[in-house]
């Protein structure tokens, strides 16, 4: 990281969130301007962005805020080190059971895709083709 400072501006158009959205998240405590401007205004580095785009991720799969801090407070405290071989083993078992989440609610979404899908297949083959006529034309 070069210690570049992005306004909230730059950070909303790189993570495609809302200027809002990210206020939210700060409010909830996920992520913190790593500065502010003399003007005030919130500065971000790229570990911020980083750790939107890990909210971001998170979202779709319907993680809930609670869910979203632990799991940065996980990396968080992996990523600072200087934990005993027990919290490193307890926080590495909270890291895998986010993945083993992860991983079923994309399963999850893959079957809902194919339900809607198949639902949007059913209406096409329901509609008349180009040569066929509207039966309200009749």
């Amino acid at each position: 990281m070069d210690g570049k400072h992005m306004q909230i501006g730059e950070v909303a158009a790189r993570t495609e969130l809302s200027l809002r959205t990210i206020r939210h998240y700060e409010e909830a405590g996920l992520v913190v301007p790593s500065a502010r401007s003399q003007g005030g205004f919130r500065l971000y580095t790229e570990a911020d962005v980083a750790r939107l785009m890990i909210i971001r991720r998170m979202k779709p799969l319907g993680f809930t805020l609670d869910e979203m801090r632990s799991l940065l407070e996980t990396t968080d405290r992996l990523d600072a080190g200087g934990t005993t071989p027990g919290e490193q083993a307890a926080l590495v078992a909270r890291l895998r059971d986010f993945e083993a989440a992860a991983k079923q609610r994309v399963v999850d979404l893959r079957v809902r895709l194919a339900r809607a899908e198949e639902f949007a297949a059913r209406l096409s083959a329901r509609l008349p083709g180009p040569a066929d006529e509207d039966p309200r034309d009749g």
